[in-house]
């Protein structure tokens, strides 16, 4: 088997907003009929600009496809789509048209294809979570509702672990932000690259996972199948889209299009529910630290009225975080702190796992003032110390100790 690397080369669309053409108000009152693409298994197609009403009759009488992919969002798209509109979507689906909605924006950092997102996984976090507010407004303005799945679309790529790193963490910060605005998260990518990380992740902890994919594989049979690129087991519940073939051109109907085919084995499900708890170091019974801990409200960046600090020491002297989980089970752990270059630039974070703590290090003369992710871990049930600032740090300049954020995915 082998993976063709340009597999959404015809699939793109304006980079113009989204909403320009489909303004939130007209979404309220136009809507798409249920979830996109819902549960549905057969053919579907994509193609660069969203077809003429005329094109989409004569193609839903003629040919074998029920489903349509859309580019909805993206700075990487470059058609124009004059027909994408919010009563463009409600007409389709009310026919009988299933919606695959696709954001094409970031791409890998080791690929060809700009913009790139960052090599850096936290940042790439973050900008997964930017390209998530954006899909699910353009397509709440399209009519797209809550419980529709988004698919993320990354070009082929060289796949390296530094790649792969920012890759995974991009898509988490995806997952994790569709889930809190109530959509599904999918993504499309070709075998040999993006679906082979995402897959061989599968039940990495550091990383969220996926609602569905979409494999680019051109291997000409209409079946959701990955080959070697991703194991029968993993996104087997009706989790999968195969694209199994491209550049071709088809007439239905007297209509002629050129399109990439792709076959659909998906059902409709409901986010996950988010629970998330964030200790703050004067939250009650929530922090405690020794008497070498400071407190400060020097940094303006800081989360709440105050933070404490202390200087680093050839010793264990833990400033934790407490916190009651539900249950065990997958847990993102994200920090806040003020930077300041006079901090320290190698802080030991612990997080008290279910196999013991693990160290994570973060500099804190950088990246202050937001939420930064530490990465996701496997935590215990019930109360106590689950995170933790140490002194014991083989950087220069204070350790800040001030708010944690630990949500379940």
């Amino acid at each position: 088997m082998r993976a063709f690397v340009t597999a959404l080369t015809l699939l793109v669309v304006a980079a113009a907003p989204a909403t320009a053409a489909a303004p939130a108000e007209a979404a309220a009152a136009v809507a798409a009929v249920g979830p996109q693409p819902g549960t549905f298994t057969g053919k579907g197609f994509d193609t660069c600009t969203a077809p003429s009403q005329a094109a989409m009759d004569a193609w839903l009488t003629a040919s074998p496809y029920r489903a349509v992919g859309v580019y909805i969002s993206g700075a990487s798209r470059t058609c124009a789509q004059p027909n994408l509109t919010a009563t463009w979507v409600a007409d389709q689906t009310r026919k009988g048209w299933r919606l695959i909605p696709i954001e094409l924006g970031y791409q890998a950092p080791c690929g060809t294809r700009t913009p790139k997102m960052s090599a850096d996984p936290a940042t790439a976090r973050g900008q997964g979570r930017t390209a998530a507010d954006s899909a699910a407004a353009a397509a709440t303005a399209l009519g797209i509702g809550a419980g529709s799945t988004l698919y993320n679309d990354i070009e082929q790529y060289p796949s390296n672990a530094s790649c792969r790193a920012a890759v995974l963490s991009f898509l988490s910060g995806w997952v994790e932000r569709l889930h809190t605005r109530g959509y599904l998260a999918g993504m499309y990518s070709s075998g040999s690259s993006g679906i082979t990380d995402v897959c061989a992740a599968y039940d990495d902890t550091r990383y969220l996972r996926l609602d569905q994919i979409w494999i680019a594989w051109w291997n000409g049979v209409a079946d959701t199948d990955g080959g070697t690129y991703c194991a029968d087991d993993r996104y087997a519940d009706q989790q999968r889209l195969h694209q199994y073939a491209g550049d071709v051109t088809e007439t239905w109907g007297g209509v002629t299009m050129k399109i990439d085919r792709n076959y659909l084995d998906v059902r409709a499900g409901t986010p996950p529910a988010t629970w998330s708890v964030t200790v703050d170091n004067a939250t009650s019974g929530g922090f405690s630290a020794g008497a070498a801990w400071g407190a400060s409200a020097y940094s303006g960046q800081r989360y709440g009225a105050d933070y404490r600090f202390a200087t680093p020491v050839a010793a264990s002297d833990v400033a934790w975080f407490r916190a009651s989980l539900p249950a065990t089970g997958a847990y993102e752990v994200s920090v806040w702190y003020p930077a300041d270059p006079g901090y320290n630039d190698r802080t030991p974070y612990l997080v008290a796992t279910t196999t013991g703590n693990r160290s994570v290090a973060v500099d804190q003369r950088t990246g202050g003032g937001r939420w930064v992710s530490l990465g996701v871990f496997t935590l215990a049930a019930g109360a106590g110390d689950k995170v933790g600032v140490s002194r014991w740090s083989a950087g220069t300049g204070y350790v800040v100790a001030d708010a944690v954020r630990i949500t379940r995915v």
